[in-house]
């Protein structure tokens, strides 16, 4: 059998616009809020309308995208982190992890969020509210900044060295007096074992989050509160929550594989 020769420059070889445009509405769709008609995003796309349309149609009709009864503007479904879940190790993570999330929203009387590593951001994955009449909760699928949120600083922070560092490199908006002080910050909740900062995102709330392992004992994912003190005391305290998260967090590396 003769091999065959390497493609020396496959992204001039394989072409396939059609996908190509489909990646592009799927993109600027996630990063625009209340979605956008057909001509706004043939516009933004520096497309016509003739060549965006019938891939929306297929993307809608695929369960890719979505419109409301009445309304034109188009929006990114779900569907894609139903493909996640699926494809990969994520469908057994949060399988583990749910039944665990929602008995510590019940002790602590404080919401809770999953956090993965997807390319230079963060995604929450689960999200478990908690039961009283008021509370702050992550939304299912938000993106999170690595650099700068608690889930972030557990992830990066037992992340294999030379992943680390590769990362790091990628990082958006850093320049070296920041990417040190990161490192020192990552090395200290390594040291600590989890990580307790004020939120990056909302004034008067204390994340903290804790690694979760799988059975290789690499990172997969942070398990995050973030802590509202209530005035009616109907909370436990900071200290006790950071408790309950650390053990839920262990609980679920164990159920995923985890033996240390």
């Amino acid at each position: 059998m003769i091999a065959a020769e390497p493609i020396k420059n496959p992204s001039k070889s394989y072409i396939a616009p059609a996908l190509e445009k489909g990646f592009d509405i799927i993109e600027l769709l996630a990063d625009t809020d209340g979605g956008l008609t057909a001509s706004q995003i043939a516009r933004r796309l520096g497309r016509s309308m003739n060549e965006i349309y019938r891939i929306l149609l297929v993307m809608e009709r695929r369960g890719w995208l979505h419109k409301e009864p009445g309304d034109d503007r188009y929006i990114v479904t779900y569907r894609m982190l139903d493909i996640m879940y699926r494809a990969t190790l994520t469908q057994s993570l949060t399988s583990a992890a749910a039944p665990q999330m929602q008995a510590l929203a019940l002790a602590t009387n404080q919401s809770c969020h999953l956090v993965i590593r997807s390319g230079m951001h963060g995604l929450v994955v689960l999200r478990q509210e908690n039961g009283g009449p008021s509370g702050f909760a992550m939304q299912l699928g938000a993106v999170i900044e690595l650099a700068t949120s608690c889930s972030g600083h557990v992830l990066l922070a037992y992340a294999d060295e030379d992943r680390l560092d590769d990362i790091l490199d990628k990082l958006p908006d850093m320049d070296l007096a920041s990417l040190d002080q990161l490192r020192k910050r990552l090395a200290t909740v390594r040291k600590r074992g989890y990580e307790k900062q004020p939120s990056a995102r909302v004034s008067g709330i204390i994340d903290v989050s804790y690694p979760i392992f799988d059975f290789n004992g690499r990172i997969s994912a942070a398990l995050t509160i973030p802590f509202l003190t209530r005035l009616d005391g109907s909370t436990l305290d900071s200290e006790e929550t950071r408790i309950q998260l650390g053990e839920a967090a262990r609980r679920i590396s164990h159920e995923v594989g985890w033996t240390g």
